[in-house]
Order: C-alpha cells, then structure tokens, then sequence
C-alpha cells in the first residue's frame, strides 16, 4: 500500500486500524512518512505509543519488525551476528576437500539477521521497525542505532554495508525512564503522548470495546480520567481502561458501583500501595464524581 498522501489520509489510515489520534500526532506522522524520517515517541506507559507501529504495519502492509529495549541489549542480540558453528563446519569441509584458501567464512549464508539488519535487508519485504522502550537499554547501545537512523544501512566491518533497498518505517518509543541522547533525537521527529482527553478516550472505548453501553463507557471514561488525578505511583493507561470495561462487562455490570470497583481495581491500578490508597472510600467518591460527569457530558 502506498504512504498517506495527507494529514487526514493519514488520520484516516489510524483509524481504520483503531487507533484514534488526535491532529498533532496524525500530523508528525505523516511528515515522518513523507521525509523519511525516524519517528520517535516518548511518553507515560499505556499512553498507544507502541500500537501506532503496529497500526502502521497493517495498514501499510508492511512487516512489523520489533527490536524490545532492555539492559544490556548489544550488537548481537539487536542487529546481526556470525554463525560461528556454521562458519566452524564450513572451513572443515574446505580444508577436507583442499579447498581453504578459497572458503568465504564472512558470506551472506553465515549472516544471521536480528531486527534492525531484518529491517532494513534488500531481500526481505519492506518494514516498519520499531525500537520498543528505548529508554530501557544503556546509553552505549544508542551508537549502534545513529547509522540506520540517518542511513537506512548497516556496516558490518567482515562484510560490508547492507543498504535497504525501500527505507523502513521506524517508530521509537520511549517511556521516559531515563533521558535519549541529543544524537537520537536529532534524527527523528518527535511527538509526546499524553493521555487522551475524556471525549478521545471515550471514543477509543467505543471502537476497542464495542460491547460496553454508553452509559458504562462514559462512567468508566470518567473514573479513569479522574483517577489520573490522584496521587498514585502508577497511573492508568489506556489499556488499562480498555481491559477495565472488558472486566465489568465479565461481571455482567451496567453501571459503576463501588462494590464492583473496589473487586476490580487490580485491572486499572498495579501496585499495592496505589489499590490500597484508592480503595474503599475513595473509590466510592470517584464513582459519584464519575457518574455526575457522565450525566453532564450526556446532557451536552
């Protein structure tokens, strides 16, 4: 499928994969898709970073190559390695046939591909690659990206540059753990991912929860926008609101009730501490707050 032409084709591409963005995030992305650029996220976990890439590989037909970003992530794990026991049985059958002095142990054949030489190697369907929470890795590991974030290429000192023959898509994401370096940011365009506002996630509710009345999407919507509002270590993300709805509706509830709430508030809160603080009284005052909202945005 070709790129988006336009802002609102593109808007338009979001949406038909399910995800509802507003017109500044719609915006950065299609001008990263127009000046092939890398396109890099950055905001609170569950705010749909991580699902645009997923969205953009469907509804691009593009495959979705992954990199996850942990502590310790190296060359070898990230971008390719020799296949050392191949390469090993290959000189022994060389020499076995007098044939050393010609056995090429740096071919293509002993190359193994990991993400980011998937994601950009000639012979493989184009891509979107996504380098997932890059936050999580050491800040050395960022050197080995800066290539193919300016480049689209690889070099590979026993090999040569593998150059991609139709650039990637690339999305990063980042939670915000720990700061990327200036060198990253300058090659990417950049979008934060905020919450949604209640009306956006009411909408995201609507598509990713079909199922859910409107009466209960609008309570929950504005319980979980209340919610962020308190002073708890971990906030709720949209998923968490997402995988809320589907937990009441299990439980055959219409409506929010405290009752229901306290019981459930392990889908929206992941820390002990949070649960404990919300619990009880205060999660039957946010219910009433809750459902006064959703009265008044029914009534407008």
């Amino acid at each position: 499928m070709s790129l988006p032409g336009s802002v609102a084709e593109t808007e338009a591409l979001l949406a038909a994969g399910g995800y509802v963005a507003d017109t500044a995030l719609s915006t950065t992305v299609f001008l990263a898709l127009s000046m092939q650029r890398p396109l890099f996220l950055e905001g609170e976990p569950g705010t749909g970073k991580t699902e645009i890439a997923k969205v953009l590989a469907s509804g691009l037909g593009r495959r979705l190559v992954r990199l996850q970003c942990y502590d310790g992530l190296d060359l070898a794990a990230s971008a390719y390695e020799w296949d050392h026991a191949r390469q090993l049985m290959a000189i022994r059958l060389a020499e076995a046939r007098g044939e050393a002095a010609s056995t090429d142990i740096y071919a293509r054949e002993f190359l193994q591909s990991r993400p980011l030489l998937s994601a950009i190697d000639p012979d493989q369907p184009p891509a979107v690659l996504l380098i997932d929470e890059l936050d999580r890795a050491d800040e050395p590991f960022e050197a080995f990206l800066l290539e193919v974030l300016a480049d689209f290429q690889l070099t590979i000192p026993e090999f040569g540059t593998v150059r991609a023959a139709v650039p990637p898509v690339v999305v990063l994401t980042s939670n915000r753990t720990r700061e990327v370096h200036d060198a990253i940011r300058r090659r990417c365009l950049y979008q934060w991912v905020d919450y949604p506002t209640a009306a956006r996630e009411r909408e995201i509710l609507t598509r990713k929860a079909p199922n859910v009345s409107a009466r209960l999407s609008a309570e929950i919507v504005a319980f979980v926008q209340r919610l962020r509002q308190e002073d708890i270590f971990k906030l709720p993300g949209v998923a968490e609101t997402i995988d809320w709805a589907g937990a009441l509706m299990h439980l055959d509830q219409h409506e929010l009730a405290p009752g229901a709430v306290n019981e459930t508030l392990g889908v929206l809160l992941k820390y002990q501490d949070d649960i404990a603080k919300i619990r009880g009284a205060e999660a039957a005052k946010l219910v009433d707050e809750a459902k006064a909202a959703a009265q008044t945005l029914s009534a407008a």
